[in-house]
């Protein structure tokens, strides 16, 4: 079925990954999240990431994740979310991750919380005000993360006020950019030109989510405004209700994707993992990377 299936002639390729996960809801999640961790960290990644969410007992459910995979060893760089929050309240988490060694910061504008309107973005209405901030109180400290993205955000007006959007954040002081997941390699080609061409020079790598569930994919591109291309949907429907071949097809479209990109001289990978490890795990062995299994 794949063109990759036999790649015991590909050459092994040394590449930048990085990996993100989410915090899990229950304690047999986090069981599963030390398992996927340790598998993907003997992989030498460039870092791990986990995802944030604001306010109450998900926010501590960050705390704890982001503690279980920094015990890995691997550089980890928690999610920041702004929107919603008071200087005190940000102040507090990032002095709490500088006293706990953290040096790598994913800084995000964040979604409002349900139920909350326009007036109540609080002190950091925009992500470049959180990157601002860190670089005030911390200097040169955190290693700054921040969001592109190649599709245009859902809720920017236009491609050029999604592109000044970014840019405000790279001036604001982000030290690389991990982009939206995306299918299209042209939209971040697209990207990358712009970008390029008004004299960003830090790292934008591709985010890359692998394909394990059609109903999944389909909800998570509608809320992020990620395109799935006509052709891909309509095979992935024809699969849908057979998950291994949903599974062999998503590993060879999203193999494929990460070999244009590396290709065209991406500077890395950094991959969506939802918390599970062996979608991931045979990527990387179709790009001809040395796995440790």
């Amino acid at each position: 079925m794949s063109q990759h299936d036999d790649h015991d002639d590909i050459e092994e390729v040394d590449v930048n990954i990085s990996f993100e996960f989410f915090p899990p809801k229950t304690e047999a999640g986090f069981t599963k999240l030390a398992e996927v961790r340790d598998r993907l960290a003997a992989q030498a990644p460039d870092f791990f990431s986990v995802t944030y969410g604001a306010g109450g007992s998900t926010r501590e459910r960050t705390f704890q994740a982001v503690k279980m995979v920094r015990e890995s060893g691997i550089d980890t760089a928690p999610h920041l979310s702004c929107i919603g929050s008071d200087k005190a309240e940000i102040r507090d988490i990032l002095a709490g991750y500088k006293a706990d060694g953290v040096s790598r910061i994913v800084a995000l504008r964040g979604d409002l919380p349900s139920g909350m309107g326009p007036g109540g973005a609080g002190e950091f209405p925009f992500a470049r005000d959180l990157v601002e901030f860190i670089r005030k109180e911390h200097g040169d400290h955190f290693h700054i993360e921040v969001a592109a993205y190649p599709e245009v955000h859902p809720q920017a007006a236009s491609f050029e006020t999604d592109l000044a959007n970014f840019l405000a954040k790279v001036k604001a002081g982000a030290s690389s950019a991990i982009t939206q997941y995306f299918y299209n390699p042209d939209a971040y080609f697209h990207f990358m030109d712009r970008v390029m061409d008004e004299g960003v020079e830090i790292p934008v790598v591709p985010g890359i989510m692998p394909i394990t569930n059609v109903a999944n994919l389909v909800r998570f591109s509608e809320g992020c405004g990620a395109e799935i291309p006509r052709w891909l949907r309509k095979q992935l429907e024809a699969y849908q209700h057979d998950d291994e071949s949903v599974r062999l097809f998503g590993i060879e479209v999203v193999s494929g994707l990460c070999e244009t990109m590396l290709s065209a001289g991406a500077p890395g990978l950094h991959f969506y993992t939802m918390n599970q490890v062996e979608p991931t795990l045979a990527i990387l062995r179709n790009l001809g990377m040395p796995v440790v299994d």
